[in-house]
């Protein structure tokens, strides 16, 4: 699929120079309605599957490599890294800003994992939020998946150590099962690139672990949107060590009853489902149940077509 590519000069930040890249494919048919993807953690966009069905449904379809990921991510730059999840807030202005300008008036917000919770907190608090109908969030990084003594210990004297030393770091303890599951060179169908999505090596930034904290306590004070919310997740999780086939069946990265738990923060009008057989990113699972997957987000988008923002 043939996508349009955008660079999106950004003010520069402490590290300097900053851009973010928008990518784009249009829908099949004339349509003032935009989908506006954000993806997650040690990600960049490459789902152009999601891009084709999306525009088949007659959505236009953009998609945002945010500051330091992906196509976005400079030489001078550290991977990933930030130290407030509001950093990203002005790559999602000007994308909005240039949906609406491309003639836009009915705007979706998807975001997946890590990039959920940053859709859900701009929703909230993003300064073009009202241009933004409707937000579907696949998988969000509400809460960390890890015991309580790392929840309630270690990651608050991570966060604390990161204003002492903004690049403190530590070996990055994600499952590189994960990647196996979606990799075509090992059990996946997805062809994306491991330099911008690498299977592991990739240092633990302890600002980017305050930066998650501080916006996971945002949600849990309650969000208080105004616009409906479909909030989608693996029917289980597992916490596999080794390989085995529930890799390919269930959420090997978050603990989906976090999900659950944390959705009714979002707002009034939340509707959650549970997906049988999903990985972490919904649209990335086998075949019949991506099929399954954008048929519930397509079906509820259009459903909430008629929803008055705000």
């Amino acid at each position: 699929m043939n996508l349009t590519e955008t660079i999106l000069p950004m003010p520069d930040d402490y590290e300097g120079k900053v851009i973010a890249t928008l990518l784009r494919a249009d829908s099949t048919a004339p349509s003032g309605r935009a989908v506006l993807y954000l993806h997650g953690y040690i990600d960049y966009f490459f789902q152009t599957h999601m891009a084709e069905r999306f525009a088949g449904e007659e959505w236009n379809f953009y998609a945002l490599d945010l500051r330091k990921y992906g196509r976005s991510l400079l030489p001078h730059q550290h991977a990933y890294y930030c130290r407030d999840l509001h950093e990203y807030f002005p790559e999602i202005d000007a994308a909005l800003e240039r949906i609406a300008s491309d003639g836009n008036t009915d705007i979706t917000l998807l975001g997946h994992s890590t990039g959920g919770l940053i859709a859900a907190l701009y929703a909230a608090q993003g300064r073009e939020r009202m241009k933004v109908n409707r937000l579907v969030l696949n998988s969000p990084f509400f809460a960390f998946n890890v015991g309580w003594f790392k929840r309630a210990v270690a990651v608050p004297a991570a966060a604390w150590l990161s204003r002492l030393m903004p690049y403190a770091a530590k070996r990055n303890e994600l499952s590189p099962l994960y990647y196996v599951s979606v990799h075509r060179s090992m059990k996946g169908e997805w062809d994306f690139d491991p330099r911008l999505k690498p299977r592991q090596g990739v240092p633990l930034y302890f600002a980017w672990l305050g930066a998650i904290r501080r916006g996971q306590h945002q949600l849990r004070r309650g969000l208080h949107l105004e616009i409906p919310v479909l909030v989608m997740h693996s029917a289980r999780s597992s916490r596999p060590r080794i390989w085995n086939d529930g890799c390919m069946r269930t959420d090997i990265v978050l603990n989906v009853a976090d999900i659950c738990r944390y959705g009714w923060k979002l707002g009034d009008d939340v509707t959650d489902v549970a997906v049988e057989g999903g990985l972490h990113d919904l649209v990335l699972s086998r075949a019949e149940v991506r099929e399954r997957v954008f048929k519930v987000m397509t079906e509820w988008m259009n459903e909430h077509t008629n929803q008055i923002n705000h």
